[in-house]
């Protein structure tokens, strides 16, 4: 069976290499054959009209279907509420038996290091995970003693892959006889058209994501690799006051100031400029592919497309979020076994139709037009995914949202913004003796 392409791809992420191999043959479920009645507790935040969800969805389904006496007990999060509770659920006795998180040093690998998380390295091994993830794929799901992505064990699997694009309502530019922009000047250029025919042209959010990785996509337009990996995984040497965040800060401002982002964007949150998107009230939102298949099944009344942010080499992208297994979890076999469910070629082919991207689909399956739209793009980005901003550090999330914020608002210069982002940035460092 040949693996999406895109897959391999994925691939070339920042900093880690390995081999692909072939995949291996996943152990059955353990607990098929057990007499008692058991529950499986499953906990998700992603929307039921969505890639992921409708996968899942069909993933819990043949988990059932091959599990006798066992039932799932699925209960719907939001990536706000995990992002802020984790740890106390899962040191608790209501931890799930498995749950997606997010991924990096400042969720995942935070975890991994409190003792929160299950080791699943031998799992892994076992199943053949680890030959469906190659490359890069694998950085996010391993972390070492201090809780850094890159090496170490395996607390995480994902099962597809992500980036950050921009999304553009073609009816709209059609209207306004913008064209869609390839370089950083086309893209200046287009948003002062639909500017000077009075449309405030970028749906945004600053409350939660993406003004965050908006920035960072404008910093990413004058990094390298190296940076990358200096910021993410303390390789070097980050100066907030450098060219690469000193032009993220000035630009989002300027930005605001000529009408590109609303100022009251900074109160809204993700799902406010997804639903504005969707509704046709902005040509562009620059968001990332987990919203894909979502606006592949509400969109309806017109044309829409999505190109990568002009002119950049380098990408917010990674990984998926994971699957992880919190220590506590009761089940943890029945865990292993429904990741296991979500890694097989049924379900993956169910995502990669669904507008996501998968990680072990039969290429030949997928055969939805919009998906294989997304499947290209995504192939033409997949050597230069960069991660996330809010990844280096515990709780950096929260320091992005409101710095950003501040720039939207007005409420700070961009060099204070800059200084309250380097403060705690540094704070970590320090504390991983580094």
């Amino acid at each position: 069976m040949r693996r999406i392409a895109v897959a391999v791809l994925a691939l070339a992420l920042v900093g880690c290499g390995a081999d692909a191999g072939d995949p291996q043959p996943a152990a059955s479920g353990s607990a098929s054959g057990s007499a008692a009645p058991r529950t499986l507790t499953l906990w998700h935040y992603e929307s039921a009209d969505g890639a992921m969800g409708k996968a899942w969805a069909e993933a819990v389904k043949k988990f059932e279907a091959t599990h006798p006496g066992v039932t799932v007990k699925f209960e719907q999060q939001s990536f706000e509420q995990l992002q802020k509770t984790a740890s106390l659920a899962l040191n608790s006795d209501s931890a799930p038996d498995v749950m997606e998180f997010n991924k990096g040093n400042a969720t995942t690998g935070l975890l991994s290091k409190q003792g929160l998380l299950t080791d699943m390295s031998a799992e892994v091994t076992k199943r053949g995970w680890d030959k469906k993830l190659p490359g890069g794929l694998q950085t996010t799901s391993m972390y070492d003693e201090r809780g850094v992505m890159g090496s170490g064990k395996w607390y995480g699997v994902t099962n597809y892959g992500e980036f950050v694009m921009a999304y553009y309502n073609k009816a709209l530019f059609d209207k306004h006889g913008v064209q869609v922009p390839t370089t950083y000047d086309e893209l200046v250029k287009a948003l002062d058209a639909f500017v000077a025919k009075g449309v405030t042209p970028i749906a945004n959010s600053g409350q939660e994501y993406p003004a965050q990785q908006i920035f960072y996509s404008l910093a990413l337009s004058k990094a390298d690799k190296a940076w990358v990996d200096a910021y993410q995984s303390y390789k070097g040497t980050v100066d907030f006051h450098g060219p690469q965040f000193t032009h993220a800060a000035t630009t989002y401002a300027d930005w605001v100031k000529k009408g590109y982002v609303a100022k009251n964007s900074a109160g809204l949150v993700a799902e406010d400029m997804g639903v504005a998107f969707m509704g046709g009230k902005f040509p562009i939102m620059i968001s990332g592919s987990w919203w894909y298949g979502r606006v592949q099944s509400t969109v309806k009344d017109f044309e829409w497309g999505i190109f990568p942010f002009p002119g950049n080499t380098l990408h917010p992208g990674s990984g998926g979020n994971l699957w992880v297994v919190p220590e506590k979890a009761r089940n943890k076999d029945l865990a292993y076994d429904f990741i296991d469910i979500t890694m097989s070629p049924e379900i993956q082919n169910i995502m990669g139709n669904s507008g996501g991207l998968p990680v072990a689909a039969d290429a030949t399956a997928i055969t939805d037009a919009k998906s294989k739209e997304l499947i290209e793009t995504f192939g033409k980005v997949s050597s230069g995914l960069a991660f996330y901003p809010d990844w280096p550090a515990p709780g950096y999330y929260d320091v992005l949202v409101g710095g950003v914020q501040k720039l939207i608002n007005g409420k700070a210069e961009p060099a204070a913004v800059l200084d309250e982002l380097a403060k705690p940035y540094q704070e970590n460092l320090e504390s991983l003796g580094n």
